[in-house]
């Protein structure tokens, strides 16, 4: 297997792996915030389909454009303003396995040369298609150990 299509392997694995650490939490459950200070469960996934499209759109500039200006996107900023608690879980699932689903499409025609495509990020500098896609399928990797805490802290 290509380092690419190993890359989108688990870039699409990510979603499968959400959806099963939230299975069976009822709505309470996924408001609680049963550790001070941190989010609730489902804050994390809102969070989390916030910011994949936002990657996705920054991956699929590095494939259309030469150099394109990536911008980008405070996570407290966004917590703050666009109601968590007021989202629907199952539909902010879908919106991260859609985003993947559609980006792997894309993601498949393309040669493994173009992990090195690169976009300058406007705080962060160049990055490439290759540590963009491996920060997306980190992000939700990372915070599955936020929902587990959750779920730990609830006696689940």
């Amino acid at each position: 297997m290509s380092a690419l299509a190993t890359l989108i392997e688990q870039y699409l694995d990510g979603p499968k792996q959400l959806r099963r650490a939230v299975q069976g939490l009822t709505r309470e459950q996924q408001l609680a915030k049963p550790i001070v200070g941190k989010m609730s469960t489902l804050e994390v996934v809102a969070h989390l389909a916030d910011f994949d499209p936002i990657l996705a759109d920054r991956m699929k500039r590095i494939i259309a454009e030469e150099k394109p200006t990536l911008l980008g996107a405070d996570e407290n900023r966004f917590l703050a303003a666009l109601a968590y608690h007021d989202r629907d879980l199952e539909e902010e699932l879908r919106i991260i396995e859609l985003t993947r689903s559609q980006l792997a499409k894309i993601l498949r025609t393309l040669p493994d040369s173009a992990l090195t495509r690169v976009g300058i990020h406007n705080e962060k500098g160049p990055r490439s298609l290759e540590q963009l896609l491996t920060t997306a399928t980190n992000h939700i990797t990372n915070h599955l150990t936020f929902i587990q805490e959750k779920r730990k802290a609830l006696g689940l």
